[in-house]
């Protein structure tokens, strides 16, 4: 340990890594002056009982990066440890700090406890700190030290944002390339982006979102009940638009034992979001529905080929019911007559519902060449499904 641990910049505490009696306590007793780690940059750390009362031991001032993860479950998760976690967790070091990463959603009781310890953490994080991923609500102070960091880059956002008055928006948000969203504060921070851009007074022709504007590569609404996707919500999203990926992760769900498409997107919304969006490579608006009910129709995709023409991957909700006629209709309506003359995107992977597609005939002919007709390099998820390999041997085949 004398020899190596001086010279260690990553240490993994696995959550099943069993030390030998004693070993942590002799740790303890022998710690050197400098510490047992004095180089270390990054320390996946998961919460266990045995490791608790010596992680500290593993602290260093040079750490950037640290990683901290429950290895219990909701219903397992010791209430009694709560404080000593929070107490570990309220004096890491942060001279050096540039990322936090807070394990999963849950257990949701111990997040939630350990608001105010990662709260302290944060506050004292400077210039250097670029990364935050984390499913804890933060309070709005911590929030607004955040916004003053210049080097974000990376923020999962646990909440909603804070109450803002027109007369008290942030100065400047940090450049992003990568924001995260948790459902439930989802439209919050998406409205607070539109209230600023309505009601800011631009400086020189910059506003507090000027930066992030730019600089936003990756937006990804997390997993929610509410619908969530509806046009206001799409149309407030089209003031990112250097998007190269875009997530929102809703899907259909029983509510009291009752199923409901959530979707809420029609197909002029969609084609109109393809059009704000031109930098998309990846776009994933909603899973498909079990349902099949929704207002989008495969007429959307061929609005998202011609818009979007770095789009290789696209998982969408749309209904296809009645596909083949929709795929007709498209084909001979002379409102899309200009869009099938233009260049189409190069999309290799599309994931759709299958509801309504034919496996033979007629119909089947259809799909396939509408389908590559929209995009000429399409490849639908193979293995996925028996429909998708055999319209991806028919497209290979054309």
């Amino acid at each position: 340990m004398r020899r190596y641990a001086p010279w260690m910049r990553v240490v993994h505490l696995g959550a099943f890594l069993v030390f030998g009696e004693g070993t942590l306590p002799k740790l303890r007793l022998n710690l050197p002056a400098s510490g047992w780690f004095p180089a270390l940059q990054y320390l996946p750390w998961p919460i266990t009982e045995a490791n608790l009362s010596y992680i500290e031991l593993f602290f260093s001032p040079h750490l950037k990066r640290i990683l901290i993860y429950s290895s219990w479950s909701d219903s397992e998760v010791p209430h009694d440890i709560f404080p000593a976690i929070a107490l570990t967790i309220s004096i890491l070091p942060t001279s050096a700090l540039q990322t936090i990463l807070a394990g999963d959603d849950y257990p949701e009781v111990l997040w939630v406890y350990l608001k105010d310890s990662f709260s302290s953490v944060i506050l004292r994080c400077g210039p250097s700190f670029t990364k935050l991923v984390s499913p804890i609500q933060l309070t709005d102070a911590v929030t607004n030290h955040l916004l003053r960091l210049p080097n974000l880059n990376t923020w999962r956002v646990g909440g909603p944002p804070p109450n803002y008055s027109a007369s008290s928006f942030p100065p400047a948000f940090p450049p992003l390339t990568k924001l995260i969203l948790r459902g439930d504060a989802a439209r919050g921070w998406v409205s607070l982006f539109n209230r600023i851009e309505d009601h800011a007074y631009a400086t020189q022709g910059r506003t507090p979102l000027s930066e992030l504007k730019k600089s936003l590569e990756s937006l990804k609404v997390e997993a929610h009940l509410d619908p969530i996707l509806d046009a206001s919500f799409a149309s407030q999203i089209k003031l990112f638009r250097n998007l190269v990926s875009l997530a929102i992760d809703a899907h259909c769900h029983d509510m009291d034992g009752v199923r409901q498409c959530i979707f809420k997107l029609n197909n002029e919304a969609v084609a109109e979001l393809a059009m704000a969006l031109p930098q998309l490579e990846y776009l994933f608006l909603g899973r498909p529905c079990f349902e099949d009910t929704c207002a989008t129709t495969v007429a959307c995709l061929l609005s998202i080929s011609v818009h979007c023409l770095k789009l290789k991957e696209l998982q969408i909700h749309i209904s296809t019911t009645n596909i083949v006629d929709d795929l007709k209709n498209i084909s001979e309506d002379p409102r899309f007559q200009e869009l099938w003359s233009l260049p189409k995107c190069t999309l290799t992977d599309l994931d759709m519902p299958q509801k309504g597609i034919p496996l033979d005939g007629p119909g089947f002919e259809i799909v396939a060449n509408g389908m590559v007709d929209i995009f000429p390099s399409l490849k639908f998820r193979q293995g996925v499904s028996s429909i998708w390999d055999k319209l991806n041997k028919r497209i290979a085949a054309r």
